[in-house]
């Protein structure tokens, strides 16, 4: 089965049409997809008329169950129902009217907060759609008139929104085939089958693990005496290598701006194995070895390989029989985004 909570109303409060379908009912009536509506359950539930409870079949033979909370209040007058139709949820659906921005900055300050406080040990996928044409007239100025209820949500808002949720953002300008069906359906049943497939595979790992423990167990049979059992040792490569960087464990390359006021060091056989310009710097390869011109005046532009007497003495931990390689790095850009560059050439995407 899969469980849509939706919270919000979709309707701005000034719209003369007021018995407009809801973003829910909508969907249910229009997808291709859902069969066998229990009508039955499309009034108000009994023990929560706070919200409306459907139930349908989707994809064939799935069970579909929607809870629609238009109503925001349900999080003030009843937190334990509101957290476990939350819990209970494996799409959450959170909608407003673009024209009635004083229910947004209520759902942006009052209810989100909530939402993510609910949502914090879980991965829930949200949706957030806004809903409704923006209406462009001029609000009204008067001092009678100072509330902003008449102007509009804007983009912007609303991806904001979605952002600080890590949710979809959506704009359905009127609830009509397209809206319904092609765009926000096919949001809405990407999930479910990600729910589904997600579902599906813990199904499969837990049988497993019944089947795994119901097995039967070989006899267990004494060891030969002094046999030596060999066990794999977890690599530790990685953090060897950064180490190496940390610690500038024999370090035989220093970096130092024009002015020579700070050195980065780092080792001429790890750079050499990254880049051609490298090899190129160190006279690993001579520039006819090298096919491509813009490695040569990349290196060049870049840095400047010096004698050692007007450069400050060897870090320590380098031997004084093994100076290190001295380079002036040029650009004092690229000088200071070099330590970030070397920390990404030592540790990879791992880190």
């Amino acid at each position: 089965s899969v469980n849509i909570v939706a919270f919000g109303n979709e309707r701005d409060g000034f719209s003369e049409d007021n018995q407009q379908p809801s973003l829910i009912w909508s969907y249910l009536g229009r997808s291709a997809l859902i069969s066998q509506i229990d009508s039955s359950l499309s009034a108000s539930h009994v023990g929560n008329p706070v919200f409306t409870e459907y139930q349908a079949c989707v994809f064939g033979n799935v069970r579909l169950v929607v809870h629609d909370c238009p109503v925001w209040d349900i999080f003030d007058s009843d937190w334990y129902t509101s957290r476990s139709l939350i819990g209970g949820a494996d799409i959450i659906v959170i909608k407003y009217s673009v024209n009635d921005k004083t229910s947004f900055q209520e759902i942006k300050d009052s209810y989100v907060p909530m939402i993510k406080k609910a949502l914090n040990h879980c991965s829930v996928p949200v949706i957030i759609s806004a809903i409704g044409a923006r209406k462009n007239g001029v609000p009204c100025t008067c001092p009678l008139c100072t509330s902003d209820r008449r102007s509009c949500v804007t983009t912007s808002e609303g991806v904001q929104l979605a952002k600080e949720l890590g949710a979809t953002y959506l704009e359905l300008h009127t609830l009509n085939d397209f809206y319904i069906q092609k765009y926000f359906g096919g949001v809405l049943e990407y999930f479910m089958i990600q729910s589904l497939n997600q579902k599906s595979s813990e199904k499969m790992k837990k049988r497993k693990k019944t089947q795994k423990c119901h097995r039967v167990q070989p006899p267990h049979l004494e060891q030969p005496e002094k046999m030596p059992i060999l066990r794999g040792e977890a690599s530790h490569y990685d953090a060897d290598l950064h180490n190496l960087l940390c610690c500038c464990q024999c370090a035989d390359v220093a970096f130092y701006p024009e002015d020579l006021s700070t050195v980065v060091e780092a080792h001429k056989i790890i750079l050499c194995s990254v880049s051609h310009l490298f090899m190129l710097l160190f006279e690993v390869k001579s520039p006819t070895d090298i096919r491509d011109a813009s490695i040569v005046r990349t290196a060049q532009s870049l840095f400047a390989v010096e004698a050692g007497a007007a450069f400050p003495p060897a870090p320590r931990g380098v031997p004084p029989c093994v100076p290190p390689v001295r380079v002036v790095v040029k650009d004092s850009i690229f000088c200071s985004c070099l330590p970030d560059i070397l920390h990404f050439i030592y540790s990879g995407t791992s880190q």
